[in-house]
Protein backbone atom coordinates (compact mmCIF):
# COMPACT_ATOMS: atom_id res chain seq x y z
CA UNK A 1 0.00 0.00 0.00
CA UNK A 2 0.83 3.39 -0.91
CA UNK A 3 1.50 6.14 2.46
CA UNK A 4 -1.68 8.25 1.54
CA UNK A 5 -2.35 8.28 5.27
CA UNK A 6 -1.31 10.24 8.70
CA UNK A 7 -1.45 9.30 12.01
CA UNK A 8 -4.49 9.40 13.73
CA UNK A 9 -7.66 11.93 13.12
CA UNK A 10 -6.73 12.43 9.70
CA UNK A 11 -7.42 10.69 6.32
CA UNK A 12 -5.81 10.50 2.82
CA UNK A 13 -4.09 12.93 1.76
CA UNK A 14 -4.60 12.43 -1.97
CA UNK A 15 -8.12 12.16 -3.62
CA UNK A 16 -7.49 8.18 -3.92
CA UNK A 17 -10.34 5.71 -2.71
CA UNK A 18 -10.10 2.62 -1.95
CA UNK A 19 -12.42 -0.53 -1.29
CA UNK A 20 -12.55 -3.52 1.24
CA UNK A 21 -10.86 -5.59 -2.08
CA UNK A 22 -7.87 -3.26 -1.46
CA UNK A 23 -7.78 -2.87 2.22
CA UNK A 24 -8.02 -6.90 2.60
CA UNK A 25 -4.45 -6.81 0.85
CA UNK A 26 -2.78 -4.03 3.94
CA UNK A 27 0.35 -5.57 6.27
CA UNK A 28 -1.58 -7.41 9.18
CA UNK A 29 0.31 -5.64 11.66
CA UNK A 30 -1.19 -2.27 10.91
CA UNK A 31 -4.83 -1.29 11.50
CA UNK A 32 -7.03 0.66 9.21
CA UNK A 33 -10.40 2.45 8.87
CA UNK A 34 -12.36 3.11 5.42
CA UNK A 35 -14.36 5.54 5.76
CA UNK A 36 -15.96 6.37 1.83
CA UNK A 37 -13.03 4.83 0.97
CA UNK A 38 -10.65 6.93 3.02
CA UNK A 39 -7.84 5.28 4.73
CA UNK A 40 -7.91 6.43 8.71
CA UNK A 41 -4.52 4.77 10.49
CA UNK A 42 -5.76 3.00 13.83
CA UNK A 43 -2.50 3.85 15.60
CA UNK A 44 -1.16 5.06 17.68
CA UNK A 45 -2.62 2.27 19.94
CA UNK A 46 -5.42 2.87 22.70
CA UNK A 47 -4.14 3.92 26.22
CA UNK A 48 -4.45 1.26 29.09
CA UNK A 49 -7.12 3.75 30.60
CA UNK A 50 -9.06 3.87 27.27
CA UNK A 51 -8.57 -0.37 27.39
CA UNK A 52 -9.92 -0.89 31.03
CA UNK A 53 -12.70 1.40 30.37
CA UNK A 54 -13.72 -0.54 27.43
CA UNK A 55 -13.50 -4.11 29.00
CA UNK A 56 -15.13 -3.10 32.52
CA UNK A 57 -18.56 -1.85 29.35
CA UNK A 58 -17.82 -5.10 27.81
CA UNK A 59 -17.97 -7.00 31.26
CA UNK A 60 -21.54 -5.85 31.75
CA UNK A 61 -22.35 -6.21 27.89
CA UNK A 62 -21.28 -10.09 27.84
CA UNK A 63 -23.18 -10.31 31.28
CA UNK A 64 -26.29 -9.03 29.90
CA UNK A 65 -26.25 -11.06 26.69
CA UNK A 66 -25.40 -14.51 28.03
CA UNK A 67 -27.99 -16.62 26.58
CA UNK A 68 -29.95 -14.22 24.45
CA UNK A 69 -29.72 -14.11 20.73
CA UNK A 70 -27.67 -10.53 20.41
CA UNK A 71 -24.02 -10.62 20.91
CA UNK A 72 -21.53 -8.22 21.60
CA UNK A 73 -17.94 -7.76 20.13
CA UNK A 74 -14.92 -6.01 20.15
CA UNK A 75 -12.13 -3.91 18.42
CA UNK A 76 -10.51 -5.41 15.93
CA UNK A 77 -13.26 -6.99 14.25
CA UNK A 78 -14.07 -5.62 10.65
CA UNK A 79 -17.71 -4.18 10.50
CA UNK A 80 -18.04 -3.61 6.72
CA UNK A 81 -20.66 -1.41 5.48
CA UNK A 82 -22.44 -2.17 2.45
CA UNK A 83 -24.40 -0.03 0.08
CA UNK A 84 -28.02 -0.89 -1.56
CA UNK A 85 -26.84 -2.94 -4.93
CA UNK A 86 -23.48 -2.74 -3.70
CA UNK A 87 -21.01 -5.96 -3.69
CA UNK A 88 -19.23 -6.39 -0.16
CA UNK A 89 -15.72 -6.77 -2.24
CA UNK A 90 -16.66 -3.27 -3.73
CA UNK A 91 -17.88 -1.47 -0.23
CA UNK A 92 -16.01 1.52 0.49
CA UNK A 93 -16.58 1.86 4.16
CA UNK A 94 -15.01 -1.16 6.63
CA UNK A 95 -14.92 0.17 10.57
CA UNK A 96 -13.39 -1.26 14.00
CA UNK A 97 -15.99 -0.09 16.66
CA UNK A 98 -14.68 0.18 19.86
CA UNK A 99 -17.86 -2.24 21.09
CA UNK A 100 -20.65 -2.98 19.57
CA UNK A 101 -23.97 -5.41 19.47
CA UNK A 102 -25.47 -7.73 16.64
CA UNK A 103 -28.80 -9.11 16.79
CA UNK A 104 -28.92 -10.60 13.08
CA UNK A 105 -26.81 -13.59 13.08
CA UNK A 106 -27.11 -13.37 9.16
CA UNK A 107 -24.88 -10.38 9.42
CA UNK A 108 -21.69 -12.63 10.72
CA UNK A 109 -19.52 -13.79 8.04
CA UNK A 110 -15.78 -15.26 8.72
CA UNK A 111 -14.61 -11.82 7.46
CA UNK A 112 -16.59 -10.21 9.76
CA UNK A 113 -19.96 -8.56 10.16
CA UNK A 114 -21.61 -7.26 7.42
CA UNK A 115 -24.40 -4.63 7.80
CA UNK A 116 -24.90 -2.21 10.62
CA UNK A 117 -24.76 -3.21 14.33
CA UNK A 118 -27.54 -2.48 16.69
CA UNK A 119 -25.93 -0.63 19.34
CA UNK A 120 -22.22 0.69 18.78
CA UNK A 121 -19.86 2.07 21.75
CA UNK A 122 -16.69 4.40 20.71
CA UNK A 123 -14.32 5.32 23.41
CA UNK A 124 -13.10 8.72 22.74
CA UNK A 125 -8.95 8.94 22.64
CA UNK A 126 -6.56 11.74 21.18
CA UNK A 127 -6.46 10.27 18.02
CA UNK A 128 -9.92 9.30 17.06
CA UNK A 129 -12.19 11.86 18.69
CA UNK A 130 -12.59 13.97 15.74
CA UNK A 131 -13.14 10.81 13.47
CA UNK A 132 -15.74 9.34 16.29
CA UNK A 133 -17.90 12.23 16.63
CA UNK A 134 -17.89 13.27 13.29
CA UNK A 135 -17.42 11.00 10.39
CA UNK A 136 -18.57 7.82 12.55
CA UNK A 137 -21.64 9.59 13.83
CA UNK A 138 -22.43 10.54 10.27
CA UNK A 139 -21.81 7.30 8.68
CA UNK A 140 -23.50 4.95 11.75
CA UNK A 141 -26.47 7.11 11.37
CA UNK A 142 -26.49 6.86 7.26
CA UNK A 143 -26.18 2.94 8.00
CA UNK A 144 -29.19 2.90 10.62
CA UNK A 145 -27.16 2.16 13.46
CA UNK A 146 -29.92 1.96 16.31
CA UNK A 147 -28.03 3.73 18.90
CA UNK A 148 -24.91 5.13 19.27
CA UNK A 149 -22.72 6.12 21.99
CA UNK A 150 -19.50 8.46 22.17
CA UNK A 151 -17.98 7.59 25.89
CA UNK A 152 -15.26 10.07 27.19
CA UNK A 153 -12.81 7.92 29.57
CA UNK A 154 -11.52 11.43 30.99
CA UNK A 155 -14.72 12.89 32.22
CA UNK A 156 -17.16 9.79 32.13
CA UNK A 157 -19.59 11.37 30.03
CA UNK A 158 -21.78 9.42 27.53
CA UNK A 159 -23.15 11.39 24.56
CA UNK A 160 -25.95 9.02 23.41
CA UNK A 161 -27.35 9.40 20.00
CA UNK A 162 -30.81 7.89 19.49
CA UNK A 163 -31.68 6.31 15.48
CA UNK A 164 -35.22 7.40 14.71
CA UNK A 165 -37.50 8.79 11.98
CA UNK A 166 -34.52 7.96 9.81
CA UNK A 167 -31.91 10.00 11.81
CA UNK A 168 -30.14 10.75 15.09
CA UNK A 169 -31.60 13.21 16.94
CA UNK A 170 -29.40 15.27 19.34
CA UNK A 171 -27.33 13.96 21.60
CA UNK A 172 -28.14 12.97 24.90
CA UNK A 173 -25.50 13.01 27.83
CA UNK A 174 -25.14 11.14 30.79
CA UNK A 175 -22.68 10.29 33.64
CA UNK A 176 -21.18 6.36 33.47
CA UNK A 177 -20.27 7.02 37.39
CA UNK A 178 -23.81 6.41 37.46
CA UNK A 179 -25.80 3.53 35.51
CA UNK A 180 -27.16 4.47 32.32
CA UNK A 181 -29.88 2.53 30.41
CA UNK A 182 -29.24 1.42 26.73
CA UNK A 183 -32.55 2.58 25.26
CA UNK A 184 -32.49 -0.28 22.97
CA UNK A 185 -32.23 -3.24 25.56
CA UNK A 186 -34.85 -2.77 28.22
CA UNK A 187 -33.20 -3.77 31.59
CA UNK A 188 -29.62 -2.57 30.38
CA UNK A 189 -27.94 -0.46 32.43
CA UNK A 190 -23.89 0.61 32.00
CA UNK A 191 -21.41 2.33 34.38
CA UNK A 192 -18.16 2.42 35.29
CA UNK A 193 -17.17 3.26 38.42
CA UNK A 194 -13.16 5.45 39.44
CA UNK A 195 -12.43 2.20 41.75
CA UNK A 196 -13.05 -0.40 38.69
CA UNK A 197 -9.91 1.47 36.41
Amino acid sequence: MKEPVVQGSSAVKSDEVFTYKEYKTWPDDQRWELIEGRPYSMSPAPTPKHQRFLGVLNSQLENFFSGKPCRPYLAPVDVILVVELEDQEDSRTVVQPDAFVVCDPSKLVDEGIIGAPDFVIEILSASTAMKDQGEKRILYEKFGVKEYWVVNPLTYEVLRYFFREGKFGLAVPADLRNPVEVSLFPDLFLSVKPEDL
